[in-house]
C-alpha cells in the first residue's frame, strides 16, 4: 500500500520476494528482479494497476498464487526456463497482456491463471503439460486460436468460458475429460475434435455454442453424457462425425442420437480420417 513509490531497487542478495510485498503499489511503474531470486510469493505485486514492465530473475522457479492479479498495465512478461510452478489466479485481471509462452517446466497451469485477459491473443503451451485448471483462461474474450499439447489429459471446469471469439481449438490426443462447463459460451466455436481417449464430458461442457456446425468423436464407445452438455445448441442443426463401426451405437445412444449424421465419414478438413 505504498502507492506513491514510483521505483525499488533490489540487492543481489534477496533471494524471494514474500507474499503481500508490493501489494497495491499503485504507482509502481517497473522493476527488475535480481538474478538471486528464487520464488515470488503470493500477491506479491497484485494491485499494481500500472505496472508496466517486470524484468524477471533468470533462477526463478515459483510464482504465487495471485502475484500479479490485477496488473492491468502489464502488456508483456516472459516467464524464466527456470520456472516450474505458477501459482492460482498469478495473472488474473492483467486485461493488457497479449500474448504468453509458458515454460517446459511448467506441468500445471492451476485454476484462474489466466482469468479475465482479456487482450491475450497468443499462448504457447509446453510439451510437459498435464492439467489445465478451472477457470484457467476464463473469459480470455481475444483467444481466437489454442493448440493444445499432447500431454495434456484433462481440461478443468469453466477453462475456456466466455472465450466468445474462439472460433478453433486442437484438443490433445491423450485427452480423457472435460470439466464442467468448459467451453461455456464460446459461441465463436463451429468444429471441434474430441480423441478416442475421451471418457468423460461435464455438464454444460458446450452450452451456448451456438455456432457448433461440426462435431467429431473418434471415440468408439459413445460416451455417456446428460443433454445439458449441449444446453442451447440446436444439437439437430449440427453434423457429428464418429467411427463407421459406431454409427449404429450413437444413432442410439441418448443425447447423440440427436445430431445430424451426414452420409459420409470423414470429417472435412480433418487430418485423420474417421474410419
Amino acid at each position: 500500500n505504498c502507492s506513491n513509490l514510483t521505483s525499488i531497487t533490489l540487492p543481489n542478495s534477496v533471494t524471494s520476494i514474500g507474499s503481500f510485498a508490493f501489494i497495491y503499489c499503485t504507482s509502481l511503474t517497473s522493476i527488475t528482479l535480481p538474478n538471486g531470486i528464487t520464488s515470488i510469493e503470493d500477491s506479491a505485486f497484485s494491485g499494481c494497476y500500472i505496472l508496466t514492465s517486470v524484468t524477471l530473475s533468470n533462477s526463478l522457479t515459483s510464482i504465487g498464487a495471485n502475484a500479479f492479479s490485477a496488473c492491468s498495465g502489464l502488456t508483456s512478461i516472459t516467464l524464466p526456463n527456470s520456472l516450474i510452478s505458477i501459482g492460482s489466479a498469478a495473472f488474473a485481471d492483467c486485461s493488457s497482456i497479449t500474448s504468453i509462452t509458458i515454460p517446459s517446466g511448467v506441468t500445471i497451469i492451476r485454476n484462474n491463471t489466466f482469468e479475465n485477459c482479456s487482450n491475450l491473443t497468443s499462448i504457447t503451451f509446453p510439451s510437459s503439460l498435464t492439467t489445465i485448471g478451472t477457470a484457467a483462461f476464463y473469459s480470455c474474450t481475444s483467444l481466437t486460436s489454442i493448440t493444445l499439447p499432447s500431454s495434456l489429459t484433462s481440461i478443468g471446469s469453466n477453462t475456456f468460458a466466455f472465450c466468445i471469439n474462439l472460433t478453433s481449438i486442437t484438443l490433445p490426443s491423450n485427452l480423457t475429460s472435460i470439466g464442467t462447463t468448459a467451453f461455456f459460451s464460446c459461441s465463436s466455436l463451429t468444429s471441434i475434435t474430441l480423441p478416442n481417449t475421451l471418457t468423460s464430458i461435464g455438464n454444460y461442457a458446450f452450452q451456448d455454442c451456438t455456432g457448433l456446425s461440426s462435431f467429431t468423436i473418434n471415440a468408439v464407445t459413445p460416451p455417456s453424457i446428460l443433454a445439458t452438455v449441449f444446453t442451447n445448441v440446436s444439437v439437430g442443426s449440427v453434423n457429428l462425425y464418429v467411427p463407421t463401426a459406431s454409427k449404429t451405437a450413437y444413432k442410439s445412444a441418448s443425447v447423440w442420437s440427436g445430431f445430424k449424421f451426414p452420409p459420409y465419414i470423414t470429417a472435412p478438413g480433418s487430418s485423420t480420417a474417421i474410419t
